[in-house]
């Protein structure tokens, strides 16, 4: 298969040693045509990788055996991972009855629930890369690629850089979409015993579903790997005090049967988007791209789509298009994490079984704001309204063929099992 875009991307730089950085180290290995490529992958080995347990789409199965070139199985094994038919929400909405939104085809379609830090060596594993142990200074854009500076290196010039340095400290109106409508910002993080038994002689065939349980101060994932189970309650610090919620979680697990835990970390986050995901020389991915609560784990898709998008479009397209097609990829990339930002937000529109301080703060302050942030004037592109017609086929009697394939980030399926679930009525 001729490649057009081959020739412009001789030398190219992956940052950060996360879920996002290895996906695209793997990636430009996987899918450049041309062995002679340079790629550096970069990080900073002084900034620790925490192991949490991570949620992800069907999508990921696919291309993890893409990537390494090993069985479903073996991949499922390494990761000590199980497999997540969808989400069980308890205690959501207004019909106080517990639901589950599926993957579709239901009960065919399914993801991983994996260990973070084992997906990130299994990656690594298949890359061809440089390994550069360095602190990046900065990422700025120069003529016909990139420059990184490093603390202690002569800085280096790349055709194309992978940033997957994180989400940023604080946020700037002028670099960020600050999506506060989704109403949390703090996660505590907790490793409990293992619920699913490992099976030796292969992967574990059971059906398990993340589950997502509306407590007062917020709402607590259960992630079930076969080694252990991970936790964590996903809260608002300027609603809520830590103790509070330290409290609840430890009042949460005694009831799940839990009688030990290790605390693994406290990690304050924004919700928000950048607004230049893609330049055509820097692509920020995963959470240097854009983080949101991980309610729907919208991560690791997202950093896929990312990842595969920019790759795909610089080595399929000559290079003298590379000023014309770096604006449409970041507005496509930039409306397509918006829509995710709105599907998560309007899980809270419809309240909880607990009548709180933060569930009406998420219902009736933090929701409302979605339609004045999403203005397209304000971000440059309509995911408002693709969202509001995902809306408005729900409140139609009967949906037209036509129509059942519709997404707005996730499918139309999505929208209306959550729709049913969450007993929302328009």
């Amino acid at each position: 298969m001729i490649q057009p875009g081959a020739e412009s991307l001789r030398k190219i730089a992956v940052i950060g040693q996360g879920t996002a950085g290895s996906l695209a180290a793997a990636s430009v290995t996987r899918l450049h045509p041309d062995g002679d490529h340079e790629l550096h992958h970069i990080y900073d080995s002084r900034i620790p990788v925490i192991g949490v347990g991570e949620g992800s789409w069907p999508s990921l199965v696919q291309e993890l055996q893409q990537l390494t070139r090993l069985p479903h199985e073996t991949v499922q094994q390494r990761l000590k991972g199980t497999r997540k038919y969808g989400v069980a929400f308890e205690g959501w909405g207004r019909r106080e009855r517990d639901f589950t939104h599926y993957f579709t085809p239901q009960q065919v379609s399914y993801a991983y629930h994996l260990s973070a830090d084992l997906m990130a060596d299994l990656l690594r594993e298949g890359s061809r890369a440089h390994h550069i142990d360095a602190k990046v200074l900065e990422v700025t854009r120069v003529e016909d690629g990139a420059k990184v500076e490093f603390e202690g290196r002569v800085p280096e010039r790349y055709d194309l850089v992978f940033d997957a340095r994180g989400f940023p400290k604080e946020l700037h109106p002028d670099r960020h979409i600050d999506i506060s409508f989704i109403p949390t910002n703090t996660a505590v993080i907790r490793r409990c015993p293992a619920v699913i038994e490992d099976v030796r002689t292969g992967p574990v065939l059971q059906h398990t579903y993340t589950r997502a349980v509306a407590r007062p101060h917020g709402w607590i994932f259960v992630i079930p790997l076969t080694v252990h189970t991970s936790y964590g309650y996903i809260f608002n610090r300027d609603v809520t005090d830590l103790a509070e919620v330290e409290s609840d979680f430890d009042a949460f697990l005694e009831s799940d049967g839990v009688a030990e835990f290790e605390q693994r970390a406290v990690i304050p986050f924004p919700n928000f988007v950048h607004r230049r995901i893609y330049d055509g020389a820097v692509a920020r991915i995963g959470n240097a791209a854009a983080f949101m609560e991980p309610l729907e784990a919208t991560a690791i898709v997202s950093a896929q789509l990312q990842v595969g998008m920019v790759l795909h479009t610089r080595l399929n397209r000559p290079a003298a298009h590379l000023e014309r097609d770096a604006p449409a990829v970041n507005r496509f990339l930039i409306n397509n994490m918006l829509c995710y930002g709105l599907f998560v937000g309007w899980h809270y529109s419809c309240g909880s079984i607990y009548d709180t301080a933060f569930w009406r703060h998420a219902r009736d302050r933090a929701w409302p704001r979605h339609r004045k942030a999403m203005d397209p004037d304000a971000v440059d592109c309509d995911a408002l309204g693709k969202f509001d017609g995902m809306l408005d086929l729900l409140n139609r009697p009967v949906i037209d063929k036509a129509d059942w394939d519709r997404m707005c980030a996730v499918p139309l399926t999505s929208y209306a099992q959550m729709s049913q679930g969450l007993g929302w009525t328009g």
